[in-house]
């Protein structure tokens, strides 16, 4: 297990220079949307996920961390939660994810070591 939440897992097929945006992402259960925006900035890696009506078009982040496999031909990215988890993250806030450290702390508590999951594998 990784402790840092924010880094994509060397087995996930993580491939710098794709452009992530537009692909599918599936929780464990089934289809939650597809990627909106996402970042591999050391440290800070995530992607932003669309929801569309699944969750009233809700955007959710997730940390690299929670990526499991990325399949760039079929343009599919697999995440290690459920979608009941995933609806039940932190409220994505696009205007504080990048400068307030306290929210970004919050979302690595919920995903990560400290968190809810934080006896699962990341």
């Amino acid at each position: 297990m990784t402790e840092n939440v924010w880094g994509y897992r060397e087995t996930s097929g993580r491939s710098q220079g794709v452009d992530l945006t537009g692909f599918k992402v599936e929780a464990a259960d089934g289809g939650i949307g597809k990627v909106d925006k996402h970042s591999d900035e050391v440290g800070s890696a995530y992607i932003v996920v669309d929801t569309g009506p699944w969750i009233f078009g809700k955007e959710v982040l997730l940390p690299a961390g929670t990526v499991t496999r990325i399949d760039v031909d079929d343009e599919k990215i697999y995440v290690d939660r459920t979608k009941g988890q995933i609806k039940n993250a932190p409220e994505f806030h696009r205007d504080k994810h990048l400068q307030d450290e306290g929210y970004h702390a919050e979302i690595g508590t919920y995903y990560g070591i400290g968190g809810p999951f934080g006896g699962s594998p990341i």
